[in-house]
C-alpha cells in the first residue's frame, strides 16, 4: 500500500488520498455486506441533487476491502468551526440548512429507517418491557420517506476551496422521518460532550424546519437504543439513560 497520505483514521478503517481519489480501507474484520451496503447507499445518494463524492470503484487493497471515491479538496465544517470560532453561529446555520436540503431529497431504494430502528431495538440487551415500549413508540411515529443521513455531524461536511459544501460518509443513510435524523445529530453532539452546541443545534433545526421540539424528543429513546448497539463502550451508559420512554412521554 503506497498512497500519498492519510486523510483520516476511524474505528477499523483508514482513509487515504491517492491523487484525485480518496480510498477508504476497511479492516479485515469489517463485514463485507456493510462495506457493499455503504457503497450502494452512496450510489443511490449520487442520484439525488446533493453534492457528494462519487464512487469510483470497490476493490481489494493488500487483502482488505476498499472503496475508491472522488477526493474533495477543502476543510471539514468541524475544522472551520474550531479555527474560526467567531463564525461558529454562521457555520452552525449552514450545517442546519444543509441537513434540511438532505431531508428534501428522495431516494426510494434506500433501506427503511423504521425497519432499521426496529432491528436495532431487538439487538439491544434492554429488558423486554423497555423493548416493547420502544417498538410501540416507533410504530406510532408518522411514516415519511425523506433521505436521512444517519450520522450528520460537522466532520462529515467538507467545504471545498471554492465554498461548495460536500456531504460525505453515507454508510448509515436510510429513508424515513427527518425528526429521527435530527434526534441522532442532537445525540452525537451530546456524546461528544458539546452540550451547548447540541441545544443551539436543536433549537435552530426546529425553528428552520418548523418542527416542534417535543416531536424530535419523542425520537430520542428510539435512536439512543439504536445507537447503543454500535456505540462505543464508553458511550453506552449515557445512551442507555436516553432509552427511558417515560421521560420523553
Amino acid at each position: 500500500m503506497s498512497f500519498e497520505q492519510i486523510i483520516a483514521q476511524r474505528e477499523r478503517k483508514t482513509i487515504y488520498r491517492d491523487g484525485d481519489a480518496a480510498v477508504k480501507v476497511f479492516e479485515n474484520d469489517f463485514s463485507k455486506s456493510d462495506i457493499l451496503n455503504e457503497a450502494l447507499n452512496t450510489a443511490r445518494i449520487e442520484e439525488t441533487n446533493l453534492n457528494i463524492p462519487s464512487i469510483r470503484a470497490i476493490n481489494m487493497v493488500d487483502g482488505k476491502w476498499a472503496i475508491f471515491s472522488d477526493f474533495i479538496e477543502g476543510k471539514t465544517l468541524a475544522q472551520l468551526m474550531k479555527e474560526e470560532p467567531e463564525k461558529f453561529d454562521d457555520y452552525l446555520e449552514l450545517f442546519v440548512e444543509l441537513q434540511l436540503i438532505v431531508h428534501e431529497q428522495r431516494a426510494p431504494l434506500l433501506n427503511s429507517l423504521r425497519i432499521k430502528m426496529a432491528r436495532k431495538i431487538d439487538e439491544t440487551d434492554l429488558n423486554a418491557t423497555i423493548r416493547y415500549e420502544l417498538h410501540t413508540r416507533l410504530e406510532s411515529m408518522p411514516r415519511h420517506n425523506k433521505v436521512c443521513h444517519g450520522d450528520f455531524n460537522p466532520s462529515n461536511i467538507i467545504i471545498r476551496d471554492d465554498g461548495t459544501p460536500f456531504i460525505i460518509d453515507w454508510s448509515h443513510a436510510s429513508k424515513g422521518n427527518a425528526a429521527a435524523d435530527a434526534a441522532i445529530t442532537y445525540l452525537l453532539f451530546k456524546l461528544a460532550g458539546e452540550d451547548d452546541t447540541a441545544e443551539k443545534y436543536i433549537k435552530l433545526y426546529c425553528r428552520k424546519s418548523d418542527t416542534a421540539r417535543q416531536y424530535v424528543d419523542t425520537w430520542l429513546p428510539i435512536v439512543a437504543a439504536a445507537q447503543s448497539v454500535k456505540g462505543k463502550p464508553e458511550e453506552r451508559e449515557l445512551l442507555l439513560k436516553w432509552t427511558d420512554v417515560v421521560d420523553y412521554s
